[in-house]
C-alpha cells in the first residue's frame, strides 16, 4: 500500500502534468470508487473545473479546483496513467478524466479499493474523511505532550497505535518499522508506557524517515509503484523492514519478523528490547 512518501511522489508527478488543466469529461466504469456523492453529480460538478494545485493530506491526494477539492485515496494499488483517446482502455482503468488538452488521465486499480471524494473547497477540512485525520509528522502541534495525551490510555502495542491515522497521519506499515527501530522501541511495547524521550524520538525519527523517503521517491515494494514510470529508491535504505534474518545494521543480531495486529513487523531483538511494565 502506498504510504505518505509514495502519495507525495504521485502528487508531484500529477502536478507536473495537470497544473492549470481543466476537466472536460469524466467517465466512470466502477461506481464504488466514488464515495460520499452520487456518481452523476461527481461527473457533472467536475466539468470545467480547473486544477490550481495538487497537494496531500495524510494518504490522500488533494486536487484543489475552482470550487471543490477532489480527494483520491490510492489504497492498495491505485495508480494514474496518462493516455490518448486512441489508446485502448484497460480492464483495470476505472475512472477516465479527459482534460482540456485532450489528454486522458486514467485511474488504474486492480483491486478496486481506491476511493474518490468531491467536496466543496471551503468545507473540505471540516468534512470526512479529512476531518478524521491527526497531525502530519511535520506539524508543530505534534509534540510529546500531544502524543502522551493520545497514548496514555492506549493498551495496544505502539506498532498498532502508530498506524492510527487519527493520531498521526501518513505513517504506514513500512515506515512504522523503520521509525521504531531508530527510536529503539520494541513494536510490542504498550503505547501508554512510553517515556517522554521515546515520544520525542518517535516525532524526530518520523520526520527523518519520511523526509528521506520523500527525497528518494518513496518505496517500490512488491507490486506497488507510485505512478507509471516512477519507481522509488527508499527500499534500498530500509534498515529492518523486509529484512527478516538479515543482520541488524547496528549490532548484527538477526532481524526478526512477527505479526502485530495482523501486520508483518520487523525489528531487532537486541536494539529494541521489550521492557515489561505494569
Amino acid at each position: 500500500m502506498p504510504e505518505k512518501p509514495e502519495v507525495i511522489t504521485v502528487a508531484k508527478k500529477l502536478k507536473m502534468h495537470l497544473l492549470n488543466r481543466r476537466f472536460i469529461k469524466v467517465d466512470i466504469y466502477h461506481d464504488n470508487i466514488i464515495a460520499g456523492i452520487k456518481v452523476e453529480d461527481f461527473k457533472e460538478k467536475l466539468i470545467n473545473q480547473t486544477i490550481h494545485d495538487i497537494d496531500t493530506r495524510g494518504k490522500f491526494i488533494v486536487f484543489k479546483l475552482d470550487d471543490y477539492c477532489l480527494l483520491v485515496h490510492l489504497r492498495m494499488e491505485g495508480k494514474f496513467f496518462y493516455r490518448t483517446k486512441e489508446d485502448p482502455l484497460s480492464k483495470h482503468e476505472h475512472v477516465v478524466f479527459t482534460m482540456d488538452n485532450n489528454q486522458e488521465v486514467r485511474y488504474h486499480d486492480v483491486r478496486k479499493f481506491g476511493k474518490m471524494y468531491l467536496i466543496k473547497k471551503n468545507e473540505v477540512e471540516n468534512t470526512k474523511p479529512l476531518s478524521d485525520l491527526g497531525f502530519e509528522v511535520w506539524d508543530k502541534n505534534l509534540t510529546s505532550a500531544y502524543l502522551n495525551d493520545k497514548f496514555k490510555n492506549k493498551n495496544l502495542p505502539i506498532k498498532t497505535v502508530l498506524l492510527d491515522q487519527s493520531i498521526i497521519t501518513g505513517i504506514g506499515n513500512i515506515y512504522d518499522d523503520e521509525i521504531l527501530f531508530l527510536s529503539k522501541i520494541h513494536p510490542l511495547t504498550k503505547a501508554k508506557f512510553l517515556s517522554e524521550k521515546e515520544l520525542n524520538d518517535i516525532i524526530k525519527y518520523s520526520v527523518e524517515v519520511l523526509d528521506k523517503a520523500i527525497k528518494e521517491g518513496g518505496t517500490t515494494i512488491r507490486s506497488y509503484t507510485s505512478e507509471e514510470g516512477v519507481h522509488g529508491l527508499f527500499q534500498h535504505s530500509l534498515k529492518v523492514h523486509n529484512h527478516a534474518n538479515d543482520p541488524c545494521p547496528e549490532c548484527k543480531t538477526k532481524i526478526e519478523k512477527i505479526k502485530v495486529g495482523g501486520r508483518g513487523t520487523y525489528f531487532c531483538p537486541t536494539c529494541q528490547k521489550l521492557i515489561e511494565k505494569k
